[in-house]
């Protein structure tokens, strides 16, 4: 695929035309020269293959922040038919409900400025963070099993946070289809003792500064200032959900295709009828593990807002910390859209990009409703992250979704051929950005440059009209597992 093959729609919106055994077309956005990183990168023959699943609708889709995944792309989106399409584990990703929380104060930079290196220590400390972390406490398979099934809900009866911080996280922390039963022995022992943990990879933990205000009203909404002081965590469910992924994968390339003889364009996009016996018990596991992941950034935020009261020896009304809102980026819903004209219910697939509905939509939460729900997009380390706001636009063109960071530009391996750890942390420090990490060598993999220009991809989402600018945060500390 080139991008000769690829038909411009406009500065931001490219399509694939449909070939071979595509059921839809495939819809690239993305200026040019991220389109031609997505070209490059060989992401556009998944979003190809994606085409090819059973009981796809309307298109297959690609954010600006593409890049190539396992089976499915990175920053890709699908809607399938909730009864006669297929659930695909490949297209939900190995870290179910990798996602974002973000954290607003009354606090401005000057209020930290001498504590953030105590800030820095006490929070590396008190957040787990790194390959194979392990959590404060452990849990009962039971108390886990509950946990799985209440999600955030479960964290906040247990005293991690108030009962107000529910109703600005996604579907209220809490998926009501979650199915503990339909999670392994294996997986369960995983997340036994991994509950508050940040883990490795991409994962991180910012203490940043508001630096810009792009709409006035939304950011009033959303409790935003310049100058103020926001925290921003990003973590999912760790080694449980990779082990959910992983099994279900096994057992449907091992079986379900073959039982429903479903022909596939690529085998790590095995899949199952989401009404069959084997689609309903990855869907109740997928669900368990999102929960997972909502009570595990539930807890994380409640540690936080400890550290910050210990070491800056203010009150709670004080240091005003409250979430803006907590929202998954990969991971498949059901929801209902306008599919050809007609309402429809879709299992929407997200893998590395985010829901953005628009105001008025009643799964936005009440006091956001009037301007729209708050996408969090977070940069790579030294760079910008982002508040957007979802649009109608999006509704209309993406089933409600838009970017969920800057994308990979670069593999792991060739960033450590390019720069070391301590490079890295000496550029960073050199920005004077403060930096704690669990190893220089997840540091390095992590390196700013492996990305695509974070301003450059929301430029794209907001130039497409699938989200608006509200607010721009650099970040002021850095915690990398």
């Amino acid at each position: 695929m080139t991008q000769i093959d690829l038909q411009k729609i406009s500065d931001y919106k490219w399509q694939v035309p449909r070939h071979g055994g595509m059921h839809v077309p495939g819809i690239i956005y993305g200026s040019e020269q991220l389109l031609k990183k997505a070209v490059d990168d060989n992401a556009i023959s998944q979003v190809v293959n994606v085409a090819c699943l059973p009981g796809i609708r309307s298109w297959s889709l690609a954010m600006p922040d593409v890049h190539w995944g396992y089976g499915a792309p990175i920053g890709g989106v699908g809607g399938f038919d909730a009864t006669g399409g297929v659930i695909v584990p490949g297209f939900v990703g190995y870290d179910i409900n990798c996602g974002v929380r973000l954290l607003r104060t009354n606090l401005r930079k000057g209020d930290i400025a001498r504590h953030i290196e105590t800030l820095a220590d006490r929070l590396f400390q008190s957040v787990p963070s790194g390959v194979g972390s392990s959590g404060s406490f452990r849990l009962k398979k039971k108390e886990l099993a509950e946990l799985l099934s209440r999600g955030a809900r479960w964290a906040v009866e247990k005293g991690y946070g108030d009962r107000d911080d529910l109703a600005f996280i996604e579907d209220g922390g809490c998926l009501a289809e979650a199915d503990p039963d339909a999670v392994s022995n294996r997986a369960y022992e995983r997340g036994l003792e991994q509950s508050g943990t940040l883990g490795s990879g991409n994962h991180f933990l910012e203490v940043q500064e508001v630096v810009g205000i792009h709409d006035r009203e939304a950011a009033d909404v959303f409790g935003l200032f310049e100058g103020q002081v926001t925290v921003m965590v990003h973590t999912g469910s760790r080694g449980l959900g990779y082990q959910v992924c992983d099994e279900y994968l096994a057992a449907f390339i091992g079986k379900a295709v073959r039982k429903y003889d479903i022909k596939l364009p690529d085998r790590q996009l095995a899949c199952a009828p989401v009404s069959s016996y084997e689609g309903r018990r990855y869907w109740g596991a997928m669900n368990a593990a999102a929960n997972f992941a909502f009570a595990n950034r539930q807890v994380i935020s409640h540690g936080i807002v400890e550290v910050f009261l210990e070491v800056l020896q203010i009150g709670p009304a004080d240091l005003g910390m409250a979430v803006v809102y907590d929202i998954a980026h990969n991971i498949a819903k059901r929801e209902r859209h306008i599919v050809e004209g007609n309402p429809c219910e879709l299992i929407v697939h997200r893998k590395g990009a985010t829901r953005a509905f628009p105001k008025g939509h009643p799964d936005v939460p009440e006091p956001y409703r009037q301007v729209g729900q708050p996408v969090i997009i977070p940069g790579t380390m030294g760079t910008s992250s982002y508040v957007l706001v979802g649009t109608e636009t999006a509704m209309a063109e993406t089933w409600g979704s838009t970017c969920h960071g800057a994308g990979r530009v670069m593999s792991r391996h060739e960033a450590l051929k390019r720069t070391s750890g301590d490079e890295v942390l000496r550029g960073l420090e050199s920005k004077g950005i403060v930096v704690r990490c669990a190893s220089l060598r997840g540091l390095a993999e992590e390196m700013p440059g492996a990305y695509k220009d974070v301003d450059e991809v929301v430029e794209s989402v907001a130039g497409a009209g699938i989200s608006r600018k509200v607010a721009r945060m650099v970040p002021l500390f850095v915690m990398k597992g």
